[in-house]
């Protein structure tokens, strides 16, 4: 009754070199880790590689809450962002430079590409500026979906980037159109006093003579 605890046994152990060795809770090492990147790549590949925002409902859970600095955020709200980024750099690409998965977490450090020659970015018109930022993002994953992100990369210098961009005609054509409005402004009132002046007539001087 030896040789089936052998084969059984050997059956086992060949099924575990394959797939890993049990972790403390019971399940198989990395698997739960690998399916969660994968997760976490559908983010970079399909919603902001690829502008396939629908398929957001199935990465995410419906509760997800991104933790900024100082607020966190629904799903809706962080997509909305991502639309927007999107429109403003139409060929944005996010690559990633490195990936670890470690129980329910998954934290990447990525690369952000692209040329802001759209509108909708913090209210800038386009500046054609190629841009380059790099950030990491912390997710936690539960059943296949993120529930939780932080997120760390100088929006800042982006922002500053950008500004530093814009055409400087743009802004001295603005100038001068301010300049113009003033002069106008100052013109009309010049000739609402003389037009008013010449009316009334020059009002007479009063005595300072004792009678």
């Amino acid at each position: 009754m030896r040789l089936p605890s052998v084969f059984a046994q050997a059956v086992l152990t060949g099924a575990l070199l394959i797939v890993g060795k049990p972790t403390p809770d019971g399940s198989i090492d990395g698997s739960i880790q690998t399916r969660n990147k994968a997760v976490a790549m559908r983010v970079f590949n399909e919603i902001f590689n690829q502008g396939r925002f629908q398929v957001a409902d199935e990465i995410y859970a419906p509760n997800f809450q991104n933790h900024g600095l100082h607020r966190s955020v629904d799903l809706k709200t962080d997509q909305d962002a991502v639309h927007a980024e999107k429109k403003a750099f139409p060929d944005l690409r996010m690559s990633v430079q490195d990936m670890v998965a470690e129980g329910d977490k998954v934290a990447v450090l990525w690369t952000f590409q692209g040329t802001h020659t759209g509108s909708g970015y913090e209210g800038l018109p386009p500046t054609g500026t190629r841009m380059e930022v790099r950030g990491i993002t912390i997710w936690r994953i539960v059943d296949g979906r993120i529930v939780e992100e932080w997120s760390s990369f100088s929006e800042t210098g982006a922002y500053m980037r950008m500004l530093a961009h814009l055409k400087w005609w743009l802004v001295l054509a603005g100038l001068l159109a301010l300049a113009i409005v003033i002069a106008i402004e100052r013109l009309a009132c010049w000739i609402v006093r003389k037009t008013f002046a010449h009316r009334c007539g020059h009002p007479s001087q009063p005595s300072i003579l004792p009678e």
